[in-house]
């Protein structure tokens, strides 16, 4: 399941590892600021609910690099935003680079015939399934977000891919250069 955290709206996808099939799921229109981020937690943790059910699911969420791959305030945001969806999940967080997704979305409906209203209510569940495409084939995964701490700031435990091979097997290594096995 991958998460395009907006200002205003949050685009859900769902794939499958098998088919390497990606499809946008729904879209959360709860602002981020409500509430402190406490309404949109809900709203997230709602959608994944009755999406999967109980059934375990990876979260990936889209990390807004700069194009320059540096990341400045909007991506410190939604990575410190991360660490609580941790919380609000049970479940660690793959950070993905969603450079170019919300352009990937557009260009999808650029002749789709719909109208502009119609177009940004779909905008971010297809730029959430870009991301989700973009982690099924192995690319632009950033690490992982284990803890609940300020993801931000680096008090959250994360796991960054170390070689392919590990990746594949499932590894990872933490800050310190120790492997460490993922989900």
């Amino acid at each position: 399941m991958a998460i395009d955290l907006g200002d205003v709206r949050t685009g859900i996808a769902v794939g499958d590892r098998l088919t390497g099939v990606a499809s946008p799921a729904g879209l959360v229109e709860i602002p981020i600021g409500r509430e402190g981020g406490e309404a949109l937690l809900r709203g997230i943790a709602g959608q994944v609910r009755a999406i999967v059910g109980g059934e375990p699911v990876e979260v990936v969420v889209g990390l807004p690099l700069n194009m320059d791959g540096t990341e400045g305030p909007r991506a410190k945001a939604v990575r410190g935003f991360a660490g609580r969806i941790v919380g609000a999940l049970g479940r660690p967080v793959t950070l993905v680079d969603e450079r170019r997704t919300t352009m990937a979305a557009d260009e999808r409906m650029a002749r789709s015939g719909l109208t502009h209203k119609q177009k940004k209510m779909r905008r971010d569940a297809i730029a959430a399934a870009a991301i989700l495409r973009a982690f099924l084939e192995g690319e632009g995964v950033l690490g992982v977000v284990e803890g609940v701490g300020d993801a931000a700031s680096g008090d959250s435990p994360q796991r960054t891919p170390g070689t392919q091979r590990e990746a594949e097997r499932g590894l990872g290594r933490t800050a310190e250069g120790t492997e460490k096995e993922s989900l």
